[in-house]
């Protein structure tokens, strides 16, 4: 059976990232994680998971990910799934306004700007790829691009989220007819209710090879529940 491709995990921490690299493996794709230390102890044992060092606060680290994948693997990433993220405390804690601006730019580049950078370069790279090949583009987000969260806690990163998301809808919409396809992937309780802290890795795993497989039609907000997979709320 011929392999589904190759996945770039961007952001491979030790539990959404992790789980995510360990499904896409367990159903034949070849694995690169990019992480700020670069050392997946999964990379060292298998021929088929590659480690990369990657600065998601330089969007100029970007490109040659794609460069030493296409290198190692030789094709380049038919899917892309962004779980980096940056998120500052308010210095005072009930005060939304009080994160300095340079922090607020900071993690901007890092959840909004590294990510887009991604998406061009995957663009880019996908033209290469046969027309039998799915592509798909995820981008881990949360509530925060349709819902207020009144925690200052949530203001740095939901305005990231918030921006990421308007991108990630205007490319699913002009390269859908390309068969390319960009989603903004937002875990929920069963009610609706944000996740937070709750969010459990081998859900986003099940539900993130979906995606890559286009096993449906599910749209570029792609909300979902444990163990039922897309959920419109």
């Amino acid at each position: 059976m011929a392999s589904p491709g190759i996945v770039l995990i961007l952001g491979a921490g030790p539990r959404i990232g992790a789980a995510i690299a360990e499904r896409f493996s367990t159903i034949g794709y070849k694995v690169a994680l990019a992480s700020r230390t670069g050392g997946s102890k999964a990379a060292k044992s298998s021929k088929d998971i590659l480690s990369l060092t990657a600065d998601f606060s330089q969007p100029s680290s970007i490109p040659s990910l794609f460069t030493t994948i296409k290198q190692t693997f030789s094709a380049p990433p038919n899917v892309i799934i962004y779980n980096a993220g940056s998120l500052t405390p308010p210095p005072e804690k009930d005060d939304p306004l009080s994160i300095p601006a340079e922090d607020v730019q900071k993690d901007f580049v890092v959840n909004v700007v590294t990510p887009y950078v991604a998406a061009y370069e995957a663009t880019k790279a996908w033209a290469e790829l046969g027309g039998d090949v799915k592509k798909t583009f995820i981008y881990t987000g949360n509530i925060t691009n349709v819902a207020i969260v009144p925690m200052p806690l949530m203001v740095d990163v939901g305005m990231g989220k918030a921006a990421a998301a308007y991108w990630v809808g205007s490319a699913d919409a002009v390269y859908r007819e390309k068969g390319y396809k960009f989603h903004y992937a937002d875990e929920r309780h069963a009610d609706g209710r944000l996740k937070g802290q709750d969010l459990d890795g081998e859900a986003h795993a099940e539900f993130y090879a979906q995606l890559a497989g286009h096993e449906s039609e599910v749209p570029w907000h792609a909300t979902f529940v444990k163990g039922r997979g897309y959920v419109k709320f």
